[in-house]
């Protein structure tokens, strides 16, 4: 490497470990201070469990309605052309950078008992999928959006010139091609979703055992001066996170290699 080179990576290793290495390291002693026991009693706590329980799984499901709706609207934003494409091209990123505790109180003017729709959602589990689904979706879209924005379409038209169906072609040459950006986006979309918190706080009402989802529960132990097992809890999180995208990495690097 060269003196810039090292330099430069000097200093983003530098910069990387004081914004994220060390805060992690920081919390992972914070919780391990009180050993294993630390863990059990806040794994064993049923309000706990729960909120756990439902976090991951509502982000799993919701992450997997996006690997196919979000390839779906992808392929819409590149391969048709139509009136308002560029409007709706730039509404994909409002979740991006809206608030979510404002994007909650949208959610809630639609799909609350007040809304138009007469939904009642808010203070269920349908509010827990919808806020989580909401502000997830982007991730998918943009992830798949500049690979199939650099695709040729040569060989999709050779393949048709032989007899290969519109699915065929797209399950045997446009769908392996899409792979490692459809998984890179759900890695992204599920550690999203177990993390959210402000839009849930207006529609969901975060009530124990049954829509308190984990970042609401980690903000009430703390409130409850419990610092060991709120950080017991984010490093369970955190554990959540790394295994769910090493899991997507594994896998979209065999279906890849199968393609």
């Amino acid at each position: 490497m060269t003196p810039g080179s090292s330099l430069g990576l000097g200093i983003g290793l530098l910069w990387f470990s004081l914004l994220v290495m060390i805060p992690l390291a920081a919390i992972v002693v914070e919780a391990s201070g009180g050993g294993l026991d630390t863990y059990k009693e806040t794994l064993s706590n049923p309000q706990t469990f729960n909120a756990l329980k439902l976090t991951v799984g509502v982000s799993f499901v919701v992450t997997l309605v996006n690997m196919v709706m979000g390839t779906i609207i992808a392929w819409v934003l590149v391969r048709d052309r139509f009136r308002g494409k560029a409007i709706l091209d730039l509404i994909i990123d409002i979740p991006f950078a809206m608030p979510t505790i404002v994007a909650g109180l949208v959610l809630l003017a639609l799909y609350g008992s007040q809304g138009p729709l007469g939904t009642s959602f808010e203070n269920t589990q349908k509010a827990v999928v919808l806020a989580i689904a909401f502000v997830t979706l982007p991730f998918i879209v943009r992830t798949v959006q500049p690979v199939l924005e650099e695709m040729e379409t040569d060989v999709e038209d050779a393949a048709a010139s032989l007899g290969a169906t519109r699915f065929t072609t797209f399950r045997r040459i446009v769908l392996p091609t899409l792979i490692p950006a459809i998984f890179a986006g759900a890695a992204l979309s599920f550690a999203r979703g177990i993390s959210e918190y402000g839009s849930l706080v207006l529609l969901s009402g975060n009530l124990p055992n049954k829509t308190e989802v984990t970042s609401f529960r980690v903000a009430s132990i703390l409130e409850g001066g419990n610092r060991p097992a709120a950080a017991a809890l984010a490093t369970v999180m955190l554990a959540v996170a790394l295994v769910a995208i090493v899991a997507l990495d594994v896998t979209q690097r065999r279906l890849a290699r199968r393609g």
